[in-house]
């Protein structure tokens, strides 16, 4: 590996592993849905202000995760490619951090490679990379600020360090415009405790509102421009996005404490078993500048997390890339020193991992049948053999030649997240990928003027797909509850009671779609509450009834 150059294959692992499987099947739900159709809101109302969903106003996250998704769409067309290219870049980008900080502290090619490397074939983060949400973009603008704030704490010229300075000043603006003032929060927490160890506190007081203004300098026009626009957004943003989600008893996602601990052994999967010997170099080498800053980047964002009632997998991804390099400086130490031990275990448990896999997924398609028996449902059974079997072939290589193919699990995780999707059972992308069934029925769908969904995540592929934000939410409100009590909104709702009214009254203007989820008793009853008659199309749990124009 050394003889190789590392950024041509870091590229091409991007390119593999990342682009090409962007645009190879449907979008998930509920998040890419919900962006994919936020952000082509703003492409068609020319509102880059204020977010809205379905027409509908949603405060729940700043405009500028959005703007980068929206701008995928307008660069690359309002396809799954467009929506997911956002996802993409900010992923690379960090992995291009992770390279340039690492050469920064060890100036030692083996290891910038190895920790470009490890954080690129992170399960989460190149699981990220190709879904279209929020997380990677923040990630890669907390990861600016602190790679900013180590290369301005390690020049040793003044117009270097004032750059450094405002990049973090800088990167903590489109944090903050993308998930809000944990961006801020973040690097002072890592930032505040490192000086002080450093006993460059001064440092910090000199330099650190150099920061802070350009931060508000990026942040003040669209700051204002949204308290203008929508004077109640910064209310219920800080309130229940931050307070009530981090405090509150009933905050969405309420994880215990411990949460984060195994789900960080998981999202460093294909490397995990890494992480002893990684923990263990860190607590000796704690007195070096370089190994204190990343343990304190990795440990302290993580408790705080842990601290919050809500929590999801993908919050803690801005702990993953001080793991990556911590693991990668373990890793090349290793392999200096000829240790094996460590590489081979990690071949082998995930060598067994797969072959357990395979040994699973054998034994439900004979007792209880995931994949049916068409030829489309063999060949997704297919696919999801090949990921396993490369999976277990390369970790055994692994786990057989540890010093000179340590870096096969990359390949592992690679060929996984570009299958994996077109390998799953139709009981799956049937029911969580709805854009797809939207995308039969377009034609006929184009044909309606009013539409109707009883779930907030069919609603949104079907306004994404017809580039119409006007669907009529049946029995169904969930996070639109707030901007459902607009009173330009109000009539966005129809109640059980009030659906044949509705009909009625849109059939006399054209036809009607109607996209269903029909999948647990409450769905059932919401069905049962439509007229009978019109064209139906049913796929999995989806059903959709296209209803036509009476006089």
């Amino acid at each position: 590996m050394t003889r190789l150059k590392p950024l041509p294959i870091l590229l091409l692992a991007f390119v593999a592993f990342y682009l090409l499987p962007l645009g190879l099947h449907g979008l998930w739900t509920p998040d890419e849905t919900r962006y994919a159709q936020i952000s082509q809101e703003m492409l068609l109302s020319g509102n880059w202000v204020t977010p809205h969903f379905m027409g509908i106003r949603y405060f729940e996250k700043p405009a500028g995760g959005y703007w980068l998704i929206a701008l995928g769409q307008a660069v690359f067309g309002q396809n799954l490619f467009g929506v997911r290219i956002a996802s993409a870049l900010t992923t690379g980008l960090s992995v291009l951090l992770a390279y340039l900080i690492a050469r920064r502290m060890w100036n030692d090619p083996r290891k910038s490679f190895a920790c470009a490397l490890l954080y690129l074939s992170f399960g989460l983060v190149a699981g990220q990379a190709g879904y279209s949400n929020l997380d990677p973009q923040f990630t890669l603008w907390v990861n600016l600020s602190l790679v900013a704030l180590w290369f301005a704490l390690d020049t040793t010229t003044t117009r270097h360090r004032l750059i450094a300075w405002a990049v973090l000043g800088l990167a903590c603006a489109m944090g903050f415009m993308t998930k809000g003032f944990l961006a801020w929060a973040l690097p002072v927490l890592i930032a505040v405790p490192y000086m002080l160890w450093q006993r460059r506190l001064g440092e910090l007081l000199l330099y650190g509102p150099l920061a802070v203004g350009v931060a508000a300098l990026v942040c003040l026009p669209w700051v204002m421009a949204i308290h203008l626009q929508e004077p109640d957004f910064w209310r219920f943003f800080f309130w229940n996005e931050h307070i009530r989600r981090f405090s509150a008893d009933n905050a969405q996602h309420v994880r215990p404490w411990w949460f984060f601990l195994p789900i960080l052994v998981v999202s460093c999967l294909p490397w995990a078993a890494l992480l002893p010997n990684t923990l263990q170099q860190a607590w000796k080498q704690k007195r070096q500048p370089s190994i204190g800053f990343l343990t304190l980047w990795l440990l302290l964002p993580l408790g705080f997390f842990s601290l919050s009632n809500g929590k999801l997998p993908t919050y803690i991804m801005p702990c993953l890339l001080p793991l990556a390099l911590l693991m990668g400086h373990t890793l090349v130490d290793l392999l200096n020193r000829g240790k094996a031990r460590a590489l081979c275990l990690n071949g082998v448990i995930n060598a067994v991992i797969g072959l357990a896999a395979m040994v699973g997924l054998i034994y439900l398609q004979v007792a209880r049948p995931l994949y049916g028996h068409s030829h489309a449902e063999m060949f997704s059974l297919s696919l999801a053999f090949i990921v396993l079997l490369v999976w277990v072939l390369a970790h055994l290589l692994q786990a057989v030649r540890p010093l000179t193919l340590w870096a096969m699990p990359a390949l592992g995780i690679g060929v996984l997240v570009i299958l994996l999707p077109a390998s799953m059972p139709a009981q799956v992308t049937d029911n969580e990928m709805p854009d797809q069934f939207v995308l039969e029925h377009l034609d006929e769908l184009q044909q309606t003027q009013a539409l109707l969904s009883n779930t907030l995540d069919n609603a949104s592929a079907l306004a994404w797909r017809l580039k119409r934000p006007d669907v009529t939410l049946y029995n169904t409100e969930g996070e639109l509850q707030y901007g459902l009590q607009y009173a330009g909104s109000v009539h966005r709702k129809v109640e059980l009671d009030q659906v044949q009214a509705w009909l009625d009254e849109a059939r006399r203007h054209g036809p009607v779609g109607v996209l269903l989820q029909v999948a647990s008793t409450s769905e059932m009853r919401e069905a049962g509450q439509l007229p009978l008659g019109g064209k139906r199309y049913a796929k999995g749990h989806l059903e959709l009834i296209l209803y036509p124009q009476v006089p």
